[in-house]
């Protein structure tokens, strides 16, 4: 790791926790059918893609969740509801560790997100930590629905490393997605994949990227 200058944080599941079998669930109740298929970790509907790159508003998502439901009743509330049902928040070390990094390394935050998931975190992230943003945490901090692009496509990589000048061989790319990490890697980056049972704690520190006299 002697190598790395930079470093890329993927959000869901690398600093922020989310819980996919809470969203299947509460899309189940919604009246979802095939729920498996429809929302998943490794794959999903193409509505899901068009919200995270911002092609669609978040009238035209919901209006597609009572389609594939086939209740046009269910309320807005409902449908935000079950969509942030996802968002779980952030672990108690995390945003000190990202401050830690972000001393030796220049940190940059790259995030498939979408408007009703955004909302809710900015929410949380005042409500919470008395914090207006992530801005903070980061040289950068970059949301797919607000750059029209998307992981894994390279487009959204390329832009990152281009605006920053950031070398590849010079830059490590931290997802949970193994999909998006085969991208950065084609690219020349650094790669690792946080696995469900290691924390990013765990990781920064084991990897010797940070140190107790950090």
């Amino acid at each position: 790791m002697d190598t790395i200058k930079n470093i890329i944080f993927d959000y869901g599941n690398v600093i922020f926790t989310i819980d996919f079998n809470r969203a299947q669930q509460s899309f189940s109740e919604l009246g979802i059918k095939n729920v498996e298929s429809f929302f998943a970790h490794k794959g999903h509907s193409p509505i899901f893609d068009q919200f995270e790159q911002g092609f669609i508003s978040p009238a035209e998502f919901r209006d597609g969740i009572r389609a594939v439901a086939g209740i046009p009743s269910l309320t807005d509330a409902e449908i935000d509801h079950a969509w942030n049902s996802l968002l779980i928040g952030v672990p108690e070390p995390n945003h000190d560790l990202l401050l830690k990094a972000k001393k030796k390394y220049r940190t940059f935050l790259l995030s498939n997100n979408n408007e009703i998931h955004y909302k809710w975190i900015i929410d949380y992230l005042k409500r919470e930590h008395n914090l207006e943003s992530n801005e903070h945490f980061f040289e950068k901090d970059y949301y797919s629905h607000l750059m029209k692009m998307r992981k894994p496509n390279p487009e959204i990589f390329e832009f990152v490393l281009k605006e920053h000048q950031l070398n590849p061989a010079e830059t490590l790319f931290i997802d949970d997605s193994p999909q998006h990490l085969k991208t950065a890697a084609t690219l020349g980056m650094h790669t690792h994949l946080l696995l469900p049972e290691e924390s990013l704690e765990s990781y920064l520190y084991g990897s010797g990227l940070l140190s107790n006299e950090d």
